[in-house]
């Protein structure tokens, strides 16, 4: 069976039933006009307006990638000029301890050359005030050892002493024969001394 012995049953009232999978020619041309159509629709209007949204889609998929590079970029930017600023700050604190270690030691240099002049000073005036109390206790010493000498000599001698003039006189003779003692014992005891290191 063939189409060509088929075309002239079409045009007879109805369709052959011994063929209910082939359409009618009518159906046929029917369905092309409205497949055209609709293609003609969907290439002019549908298919356009598809194609924008794909591509302002695409776009802003792009865009969004551009915007996450440009603030990931922005962020490794920061992130350096952080890590140099925080380099930069520990550079500085270190220079600011160190600075202040040297000035730790400065002062504590200048405390102590300051404390040494004073121990200094404060011995100086202690060894004046010493030497001072000294001479004072020696010329009151000499005194009331002389008015006790003479109280003794006048006492000894069976006279009178207190003459002020004479009394000094031989109290500074007395002292000064004291004094020459002294100077002869101390050459004799270190000649001794010498002798028995010989």
């Amino acid at each position: 069976m063939s189409i060509a012995s088929l075309v002239p049953a079409a045009e007879s009232p109805g369709w052959p039933a011994q063929l209910p999978l082939i359409p009618h020619p009518a159906e046929m041309v029917v369905g092309v006009i409205a497949f055209a159509i609709l293609y003609w629709i969907y290439a002019k209007k549908v298919v356009p307006s598809m194609e924008r949204m794909y591509a302002e889609r695409t776009a802003a998929i792009e865009g969004g990638m551009a915007k996450a590079e440009e603030a990931q970029a922005e962020a490794k930017a920061a992130l350096d000029s952080y890590n140099a600023q925080l380099q930069d700050a520990y550079g500085e604190a270190n220079k600011i301890r160190e600075d202040a270690r040297a000035q730790g030691a400065q002062i504590i240099a200048d405390m102590r050359a300051q404390a040494q002049a004073e121990a200094a000073r404060i011995v100086d005036a202690a060894h004046r005030q010493t030497e001072a109390d000294r001479q004072s206790a020696v010329v009151s010493l000499r005194g009331e050892v002389g008015r006790l000498s003479t109280d003794l000599a006048s006492r000894i001698v069976g006279e009178s002493l207190h003459d002020e003039v004479r009394q000094k006189g031989i109290v500074e003779r007395f002292l000064a024969e004291l004094e020459a003692g002294d100077d002869e014992r101390e050459k004799v005891g270190s000649a001794a001394e010498s002798g028995q290191d010989a």
